[in-house]
C-alpha cells in the first residue's frame, strides 16, 4: 500500500490554504498513495495563536470538514486531515483535533490532541494550553489494510502514547500530522521519529508544516516516512510537497519475527 506525507507552508488565508492542500492531495493520489496525511493546522497559521479560534468547527460539520469528506471521496483515499480547530466545550478554547475520513467520505475516526505544547528559550515562547484543550483518549483506526495510530505534534515526545497504542492488535502504522518549529526540530525530529517508529516496530507517517510562514514563524518541514527497522524511506526538508513510500506487510512481519521485541514486553 502506498502512503503519502503532504508538506505544507499554510497561511493566515483559509481559502489559500485549502486550495494548496486540494491540488497537493491530489498529486498524491495521482501517484498511486492510497492513505495520505496532511500536516498540523493545514488549515491556518496566523500571526497569532487566537488566530484559529474565530475558524472553530462544531462536531461533525464545518466547512474544514466538509473539505475534508469531499477531498477523500473525491479521490478514493483514506485521509488523515492533518488538523482543525473544533470548538471546546468551555466556549473558550479549541480542540486541535485529527479527523480521518474513508474513501467513501465518511469520517472513520477522530483523535484531540492530548499533550500541549509549551517552550520558552528567552526568544521563542509557546503556550497551546491557552487556547487549546486537551483530549484524553488514545485513538487508532482501520484504515484499509493498515491499523493506523493517530498523535499529534508534542505527543512525540511522549512514548507512552504510542506504547498505549501499540495494545491488541498492534498499529501498522503511526501518523504524526505536526508543526514543529525550527528550533525543536532541527534537534528532535528526526531522532524521536525514527525512535518511535524502532521502539514500536511500525512504519511512521509524519506530514509537516514546512519553511517560512507569512506570520513570520518558521516550521521544520522534514515531512518523512520511516520503516519498522528505523530507515527512512523519504523525505522532503522544507517547501510544499508530497513525500511517498510504500507499505509492506512482509516487511512489518519480518522486523517483528527477526526482534521479537513487542512479544518481549513486561508492564
Amino acid at each position: 500500500m502506498k502512503i503519502a506525507a503532504v508538506q505544507m507552508v499554510s497561511t493566515p488565508d483559509l481559502g489559500r490554504n485549502l486550495e494548496t492542500a486540494a491540488r497537493l492531495v491530489a498529486e498524491a493520489a495521482g501517484a498511486g498513495a492510497q492513505l495520505v496525511a496532511l500536516p498540523e493546522y493545514f488549515c491556518l497559521i496566523g500571526a497569532r495563536d487566537t488566530d484559529k479560534l474565530a475558524f472553530a468547527e462544531p462536531e461533525g460539520d464545518g466547512a474544514i470538514q466538509r473539505f475534508l469528506a469531499g477531498l477523500a471521496s473525491r479521490h478514493g483515499v483514506w485521509l488523515v486531515g492533518g488538523t482543525l480547530p473544533l470548538r471546546a466545550p468551555d466556549g473558550e478554547r479549541v480542540f486541535n483535533r485529527c479527523c480521518v475520513f474513508g474513501p467513501d467520505g465518511v469520517e472513520a475516526a477522530h483523535y484531540d490532541k492530548i499533550h500541549l505544547f509549551a517552550y520558552d528559550n528567552g526568544r521563542e515562547r509557546y503556550a497551546e494550553a491557552t487556547t487549546l484543550a486537551a483530549g484524553d483518549t488514545p485513538v487508532a483506526v482501520q484504515c484499509g489494510p493498515l491499523r493506523v495510530g493517530l498523535s499529534v505534534c508534542y505527543d512525540l515526545r511522549f512514548p507512552e502514547l504510542y506504547r498505549a497504542l501499540m495494545t491488541q492488535p498492534p498499529c501498522d502504522l503511526l501518523c504524526v500530522p505536526a508543526a514543529f518549529t525550527a528550533t525543536t526540530g532541527r534537534a528532535h525530529w528526526e531522532l524521536l521519529l525514527r525512535a518511535r517508529a524502532v521502539e514500536n516496530q511500525c512504519y511512521v507517517l509524519a506530514p509537516a508544516q514546512g519553511g517560512l510562514h507569512e506570520s513570520g514563524r518558521r516550521t521544520w518541514g522534514h515531512s518523512l516516512i520511516a520503516d519498522p527497522w528505523g530507515e527512512v524511506l523519504a523525505q522532503r526538508d522544507e517547501g510544499e510537497g508530497v513525500v511517498l513510500a510504500e507499505v509492506s506487510a512482509a516487511r512489518l512481519a519480518e522486523v517483528r519475527s527477526q526482534l521479537p521485541a513487542l512479544a518481549h514486553r513486561r508492564i
